[in-house]
């Protein structure tokens, strides 16, 4: 059996070993991570040495604490990233390339229908009815979208969102508000088995779900970053945002929305944004707060668009696809009965 794990910002851990009565045996953990003392990798392959096949995350964590010795430093790797390496040679964890993804590219949608797609779509993975995909988001018209836990009253300035015809929805995710135009952001949302960040805290799959976007924004000219928990940020500001849920019926979604050309005055008209929530950006207004890709990269955003999607099928693969009509009749249903409803958007006021 063999497993790999690349720790995001880290190095990479690489276990190979024998199975025998339904058991780990012959382990071995190698990679290019630094650990001292040396002998420390002693107890790492100890702790997994009779591990039953079926042995949990959690439980891999723990063993490998338990029978580290004391003083021992794991550096550019933890007992967590050997667990994720472990259960991919198991078959248990996948990785990228073990799924057969769908690039979707679809027409201009108002905002209660990407919201519905989200769900729709997720579920539809979940239920193996699609495989895993990622979608670019066309908007159809300026809107508001406030996560799903924040108030209403508190992000909103209701009277200039609706002065300057803006639409106010709320999503199942949650995170902040954010304010985008047609051609102003470039939002994309990943639907993909559970399966893929089963072993992951909420915290690193942000991380692993970004990176190869990260990636893409680098290759740009953009020193893009990851920005703990959710934030895309660089040299320059922040980038845009992620925000994620993860189904019961075994699928994760994971959207992102980065500006493009940003009408900054605007934004803060329309969404309510105090200092408080600005305290620990560094920055003296909220107009500062966002560095849109245009000012960076001078390139259209269908051009950049474009070279996100290059960059996602070179690492991970990928072909054309589409929305069904079914899929779509399902999301209008649900657009209707949930995501345009006044008491979805108010239901915390």
């Amino acid at each position: 059996m063999h497993g790999e794990y690349k720790v995001q910002g880290g190095k990479l851990v690489v276990v190979d070993f024998d199975t025998a009565d339904s058991r780990l045996s012959n382990v071995q953990v190698s990679g290019d991570f630094f650990l001292e003392p040396a002998e420390a990798l002693e107890d790492i392959g100890g702790a997994l040495e009779g591990l039953p096949i079926t042995v949990k995350v959690e439980d891999i964590t723990a063993a490998i604490r338990q029978n580290l010795r004391p003083g021992a430093e794991m550096i550019g790797f933890s007992p967590e990233a050997v667990a994720i390496a472990v259960r991919r040679a198991l078959g248990i964890s996948g990785t990228w390339r073990d799924y057969e993804w769908q690039i979707i590219e679809a027409p201009p949608q108002r905002p209660a229908m990407h919201l519905a797609l989200d769900e729709v779509l997720a579920r539809e993975v979940a239920a193996g009815r699609r495989g895993p995909c990622l979608r670019f988001w066309e908007w159809e018209r300026p809107a508001i979208i406030i996560g799903g836990f924040q108030s209403l009253r508190n992000e909103v300035d209701l009277e200039a969102a609706n002065q300057f015809g803006v639409e106010t929805v709320r999503r199942i995710t949650g995170g902040g508000a954010m304010f985008v135009e047609p051609g102003s952001a470039v939002t994309y949302s990943l639907y993909a088995p559970a399966e893929l960040v089963r072993d992951m805290s909420f915290a690193d799959s942000y991380a692993f779900l970004d990176d190869w976007v990260l990636k893409a924004l680098n290759e740009l000219g953009i020193d893009a970053f990851y920005k703990p928990l959710n934030d895309i940020s660089s040299s320059k500001g922040k980038i845009g945002g992620a925000a994620q849920k993860r189904f019961s019926s075994g699928a994760v979604l994971h959207h992102v929305t980065m500006s493009y050309d940003m009408d900054a005055q605007k934004m803060v008209q329309v969404l309510r944004i105090g200092r408080e929530k600005l305290s620990d950006k560094g920055t003296a207004s909220a107009v500062k707060r966002v560095d849109p890709l245009r000012s960076q990269t001078g390139l259209p955003r269908e051009e950049i668009i474009r070279r996100m999607k290059e960059t996602f099928v070179s690492l991970n693969g990928g072909t054309p696809g589409g929305i069904s009509e079914e899929e779509y009749a399902a999301a209008e249903k649900l657009a209707a009965e949930k995501f345009s409803t006044e008491e979805w958007l108010r239901h915390i006021p």
